[in-house]
């Protein structure tokens, strides 16, 4: 479609990897001091999305399994969300109007970053089958890692995320559920197409979903 991909999940790890670098504890008064110094950029750079930490390119440095524990806990900080919600709008303005459209994933997207989302939808699926993809794309990057180890932080975090004070995990009411358990990429994407499809021929938009 054109659009462009905004991973909020990626800008969470990198505040994480901020967090561990400088040694900031997972304080809300440690975060509403040290979230000031952290500046997150996405820029997209030959079909992949770029993360940038004050200035510095952490793409793959984010993707350790350590760091997608430390990410949950920062996640969980206030001054942490109230920091990235804004820099998300910010990002999110700059690709919509470049692009004519952004594509945005995260847990609290659809109900408190962009509650007037065009098409809002709720994707799950069988943690095992999540930890195996996830599993797969770790061992493709050449990350040394076990399927039990993925499989726990996966759990772990979906504990915290839907019992956390501050944005936990929720389904927007006006989201369209999508399990993806037993479904290929293509069978999601075409799914997926099909939603915004007619929420832009509702809107009398044409856009070429193919």
């Amino acid at each position: 479609m054109g659009f462009q991909y905004l991973d909020t999940g990626a800008m969470y790890r990198a505040v994480a990897l901020a967090f561990l670098r400088e040694g900031v504890p997972f304080t809300e008064e440690a975060a509403r001091a040290f979230m000031p110094r952290v500046h997150l950029d996405l820029i997209p750079s030959n079909g992949e999305l770029h993360v940038f930490l004050n200035g510095e390119d952490v793409t793959d440095a984010i993707r350790k399994p350590e760091i997608a524990h430390a990410a949950s806990r920062v996640s969980a900080l206030r001054a942490v969300r109230e920091a990235l919600v804004e820099q998300q709008r910010r990002i999110a303005r700059v690709f919509e109007e470049r692009f004519g459209g952004v594509v945005v994933d995260g847990r609290d997207i659809g109900t408190v970053v962009f509650p007037d989302a065009d098409v809002k939808l709720f994707m799950k699926a069988d943690p095992e089958v999540r930890a195996r993809r996830r599993y797969e794309e770790l061992k493709r990057k050449g990350l040394e890692v076990s399927f039990e180890e993925v499989l726990r932080e996966i759990q772990m975090r979906d504990q915290r995320d839907v019992t956390r004070a501050i944005s936990p995990l929720r389904k927007a009411p006006d989201a369209i559920e999508l399990d993806t358990t037993n479904l290929s990429i293509e069978e999601q994407v075409q799914f997926v197409l099909k939603q915004v499809q007619e929420r832009l021929k509702n809107k009398g938009v044409q856009k070429n979903c193919t």
